[in-house]
């Protein structure tokens, strides 16, 4: 435990040993200036099979690598990466759909099927944006090591990391390497402006349908990137999210993710479905073509004006349409592919959020096979999802509230066995105020399981930004140095005490010493040397008291029984404190002879409330005979002047009675003093050993 708490340097080597990790390196000399535990690294690793150890040497963490332009898959670096693009992932999976808005209808006498040039050049320029994160992610990843599979984790507990950059590119060219280039191809920018622009005077369902199929394909490869990136992600942090807030809200933006996907394709199908009434109704017609349907060809006035296949397939006209388009009705009918994009993106995210939570129970569908293979996808989609929604978001707020719930439960079981023991009324009160105390200080969080958890130098340190200004605050403590106060600082405990609490009474032993970070408590004492004897101060924020234990654990060679308190220290409001413990106080003295020092003692004597009450009490006592002799001195004196007056006027036998008079006066007030010098004494408390003993 000493070598832990001091930071003992054989512990840290040990420490530091025991988190190496490997790494290989080829074609590169060993230095001449090797530290002993990476020269024993060879055969170990030889005899473990990790290397080849003549081409090969064990990278051990902290050392640069090599090459330069390699990166350490384990740094802080790739974390941070990972989270941008991510990040990126997800704009370019909300940026995607919006493709779908891109066709529009122009309604009037002759309406066709056109293309919204001014959105398609704005999702183009962020779609485009977030291309280049994908660019660079394969960049990066030629860049960075990879954990051999084939090594094996021996002595050093992981695989060895590949630096070559030749095997680095190899290794991903044959795995993701493939994935990443065909996610990273603009593919919808090359068929909204370089495909369908050359496939002049086609209807509008062909042009729909291979924008559909392509964004699909490369939709579905981007989300296995992601859920590959959030694989690596939650390998190396351990949560998705740092706070439960974080993790309800990112399931949530997913659920509206597939809203505003299904929105979008329902959009993208309505426009589908109203181009082929058109197409079907133009096929039966004279005269009609279907590059009358593009906005990009001029149709013949003479057919324009005798054409009927626009009342046909009117969606808002039932009574003359005879065309069944479906769940697309609904849309149609209102004329939303000819409205301004944020009129129909929101109707369409809101369509997409309603089905999706209730299953497309609501649709009404038609015997086209795509309209109800796209209706039975929507509805065991909302069911997954919402389920996944449902439970994620469940276990975050539970997360949230689990504290909480341990809480109410502790205080039932604490209620119960009051009861069952039938504690009075005002004990049950304490306790319940106590406990109420508890949760508001620490808020369920057990700070001793916290800390204790965490390295022995973090430990410290937190302990030090702690505690470290409240002990120099104990004028005894403030003449130490640091090493010292680091030593009681890292065995202080935090303590609670609600109003009305004794901390210690009267002739109690003292187990601990408590520094106040906040409250009051009143320290007492009757122990004054005479009957009816009272003092009583108050401690506040920066006092400290049970000094007694600073003279038992200096003592060279303490005894097991404890000192008993002087005092009584009562609560008078909640109170909280760090305790130093009587065991760790003397493990403390023993372990640091700078403690016996007369300057210590005279500082002890000189802060010591049980010193200063004696003192105190000393100084009446002192002052008390001295009046007391005074007033005797003066009476016979007095006297003394009166019988040589009475002698010189001639009165001898009456100045004999006088004298003997006032030598019975005399004699009762010594007498009297005697008395009062009898009377028991305070006690003056016991002087601890401060010489420094030398141990044979």
């Amino acid at each position: 435990m000493e070598y832990a708490m001091f930071g003992s340097r054989r512990v840290d080597d040990d420490t530091g040993f025991r988190r190496q990790r490997t790494v290989r390196f080829r074609e590169e000399r060993t230095k001449a200036t090797m530290p002993i535990h990476q020269k024993q690294a060879g055969p170990a690793a030889r005899k473990l099979g990790v290397g080849n150890w003549g081409k090969n040497r064990i990278f051990v963490a902290g050392q640069d690598l090599p090459h330069k332009r390699i990166i350490d898959p384990t740094s802080d670096f790739i974390l941070l990466w990972n989270y941008v693009f991510r990040v990126s992932c997800f704009v370019a999976l909300f940026m995607d759909p919006l493709y779908f808005y891109v066709p529009k209808i122009v309604y009037g006498k002759t309406s066709c099927v056109g293309k919204d040039r001014h959105l398609a050049i704005i999702i183009t320029v962020f779609r485009s944006i977030a291309d280049l994160f994908y660019v660079i992610q394969i960049v990066i990843k030629f860049m960075t090591a990879y954990i051999n599979p084939s090594s094996k984790s021996g002595v050093f507990g992981r695989g060895e990391l590949v630096t070559d950059p030749n095997e680095i590119a190899k290794t991903y060219l044959r795995s993701d390497f493939v994935v990443d280039l065909v996610a990273s191809i603009p593919v919808p920018q090359i068929i909204t402006w370089s495909v369908i622009p050359a496939i002049k005077y086609t209807w509008s369902g062909h042009n729909n349908d291979i924008l559909f199929l392509a964004a699909l394909f490369q939709y579905i490869l981007r989300l296995y990137l992601i859920f590959s990136l959030n694989s690596k992600i939650l390998k190396v942090t351990g949560a998705f999210s740092k706070t439960a807030w974080q993790g309800a809200v990112s399931n949530l933006l997913l659920y509206m993710t597939a809203s505003h996907v299904l929105g979008a394709l329902w959009y993208l199908l309505s426009v589908d479905r109203q181009t082929a009434c058109w197409q079907k109704y133009c096929n039966k017609e004279d005269g009609c073509h279907n590059k009358y349907l593009s906005c990009n060809a001029k149709p013949d006035p003479n057919w324009a004006k005798s054409s009927t296949i626009f009342d046909a397939c009117n969606a808002s006209n039932k009574t003359l349409t005879t065309f069944d388009f479906g769940m697309f009705g609904t849309l149609l009918s209102n004329k939303a592919p000819g409205h301004r994009f944020l009129k129909k993106y929101l109707y369409c995210l809101w369509w997409g959020l309603q089905n999706l939570s209730c299953y497309g129970q609501t649709l009404g569908v038609s015997t086209y096979i795509g309209e109800t293979l796209y209706a039975i996808f929507l509805a065991v989609l909302g069911l997954v999802l919402f389920a996944h929604l449902i439970g994620n978001v469940q276990t975050y707020l539970q997360s949230i509230t689990a504290r909480v719930e341990e809480w109410r439960v502790k205080q039932r079981d604490t209620e119960e066995w009051m009861k069952h023991r039938q504690l009075p009324p005002v004990l049950r009160e304490r306790v319940r105020r106590f406990i109420h105390y508890k949760w508001l200080a620490t808020r369920g969080v057990d700070e001793a399981s916290i800390l204790k958890a965490l390295p022995a130098d973090l430990r410290r340190d937190i302990n030090r930004h702690l505690c470290l200004d409240l002990v120099r605050r104990v004028p005894f403590f403030s003449q130490m140095d640091d090493q010292l106060l680091d030593a009681i600082c890292g065995r202080l405990v935090s303590s609670l005490s609600t109003k009305g609490t004794y901390t210690v009474r009267e002739g109690d032993p003292v187990t601990e010493m408590l520094f106040i970070i906040r409250g009051k408590l009143e320290s007492s004492t009757t122990d004054g040397g005479r009957t009816g004897f009272f003092n009583s101060i108050i401690l506040k924020s920066g006092d400290f008291c049970g000094e007694e234990l600073l003279g038992w654990a200096l003592v060279p060679r303490p005894t097991v029984n404890l000192p008993s308190s002087t005092r009584t220290v009562k609560a008078l409001v909640e109170v909280e404190a760090f305790a130093l413990q009587a065991e760790d106080l003397r493990f403390v003295a023993s372990q640091f002879r700078r403690l016996h020092s007369r300057k210590l003692q005279h500082t002890f004597r000189y802060y010591s409330h049980h010193w200063r009450t004696w003192a105190a009490c000393f100084i009446q006592a002192t002052w008390r005979r001295h009046k007391r002799r005074r007033l005797a001195r003066d009476l016979m004196m007095r006297e003394s002047f009166s019988s040589m007056r009475s002698y010189e006027d001639g009165d001898g036998g009456g100045s004999f009675a006088e004298h003997r008079r006032s030598v019975k006066i005399m004699a009762a007030a010594r007498k009297g003093s005697d008395g009062h010098r009898e009377l028991p004494k305070f006690r003056k408390p016991s002087e601890p050993d401060f010489s420094v003993e030398h141990d044979d």
